[in-house]
């Protein structure tokens, strides 16, 4: 383990012990920006697994831009939200850390991506069925099972109609142990976020060689388009 991850675990263990199950992703981030540790999970570049959907859809280089409309949840530095305005979507991307949000902007000045501080768990009621591409990368995995099952809830109302999810964690049986952070997510976790008419598409076990974790999940659910609006009746005069 990294000092990087000794010290997100630790501040994620206070943070646990103080009752504040998402605090300490503002405290690790407002460290890192006073440059007294680094971000575990920072590439500097966007998810390669994020990157291998996209280009096995036919869209893997910048295009103009698009009337579609994209949310990263817990965009973290921002390199995934970037990526994907490369890709033409009009892209909104939060985290619930303030200090991340201002170093996302910092780090990509004249960014098309309109980046804002927010609570997956108490998300703006006008996002609702509002974006065609949802996107979550290893921020369930983040959270303990309560707080990760409320956040699971609030995923599937964000896809609009004929709207994709994407989500990407690291994969577990049901009976390993997992001392987290991060805690991995079971089969049955990732199949509960397919909600209502939010149905799974397909939903893959990557072994991506990155990381410890056996495997990886890349999970992606589509809810159906809305059925076009019935004709009015036609009365012979």
């Amino acid at each position: 383990m990294t000092e990087a991850e000794q010290n997100a675990a630790r501040l994620a263990r206070e943070s646990l012990a103080a009752g504040d199950p998402t605090g300490w992703f503002e405290r690790l981030y407002a460290a890192a920006a006073a440059g007294l540790t680094g971000v575990p999970w920072d590439r500097h570049a966007p998810s390669q697994l994020l990157v291998q959907w996209f280009s096995e859809r036919g869209l893997s280089s910048a295009r103009e831009p698009t009337t579609e409309r994209a949310l990263v949840v817990g965009c973290g530095l921002g390199d995934d939200a970037e990526f994907i305005a490369s890709l033409g979507f009009r892209t909104v991307a939060f985290d619930i850390s303030a200090s991340a949000i201002r170093a996302a902007q910092d780090r990509f000045p004249e960014s098309a991506v309109t980046y804002c501080v927010a609570d997956l768990m108490a998300l703006p009621a006008d996002w609702r069925s509002a974006y065609d591409l949802v996107v979550e990368s290893m921020t369930l995995q983040a959270l303990p099972e309560g707080p990760r099952a409320i956040a699971i809830g609030g995923l599937g109302p964000l896809v609009a109609p004929g709207g994709t999810l994407v989500v990407l964690a690291r994969g577990r049986e049901p009976d390993d142990r997992d001392d987290g952070p991060p805690w991995s997510l079971t089969r049955a976790e990732i199949d509960s976020i397919g909600s209502g008419d939010l149905a799974p598409v397909r939903i893959d076990e990557i072994s991506d060689g990155l990381s410890s974790a056996a495997w990886r999940w890349r999970a992606e659910f589509c809810r159906p388009a809305r059925p076009p609006a019935p004709r009015p009746e036609q009365h012979d005069a």
